[in-house]
């Protein structure tokens, strides 16, 4: 299997500094990082290392619930996954640390029904590689079928 590469280039302090992190294995892109604005409710058009959990997440999710739907005889047709990602202070070490993780996903699913497929969701969140990667970090998830 692969290795995948990104890269962060900083300068400054972590409350005036500012940073690009590169996606380096795919090329896709380099965007803006700053502790200011990981902080903000507005990002401001930067993103944070919670935004790019939350990507890695719902994406690593979707493909596992997606295998998963298949091997309990189901199709996926559709799966809509979000992760929100949360940040907060560390009371027990100081400095910050994730709070939680929320997963929601509303699937379009043949062959399976609502009982089906939440026990397809749930081992999914057990079973994603970026789930057991972020094992010291609360998931939730909200699993639902739409018709």
């Amino acid at each position: 299997m692969p290795t995948r590469t990104a890269r962060t280039a900083w300068n400054g302090t972590l409350e005036e500094g500012s940073g690009q992190v590169e996606l380096t294995s795919s090329k896709v892109g380099t965007y803006d990082v700053s502790f200011p604005k990981r902080a903000a409710d507005e990002a401001g058009g930067a993103t944070s290392p919670e935004e790019l959990i939350a990507a890695a997440h719902t994406s690593c999710y979707a493909m596992q619930l997606s295998a998963f739907i298949a091997e309990a005889g189901g199709t996926p047709q559709a799966l809509d996954v979000q992760a929100d990602v949360s940040l907060g202070p560390d009371s027990a070490d100081g400095g910050f640390k994730l709070t939680g993780i929320k997963l929601t996903v509303r699937g379009e699913v043949e062959g399976l029904d609502e009982a089906g497929f939440q026990q397809a969701a749930e081992k999914a969140k057990a079973g994603c590689p970026v789930s057991k990667a972020l094992t010291g970090v609360e998931i939730t998830l909200d699993a639902a079928l739409e018709s």
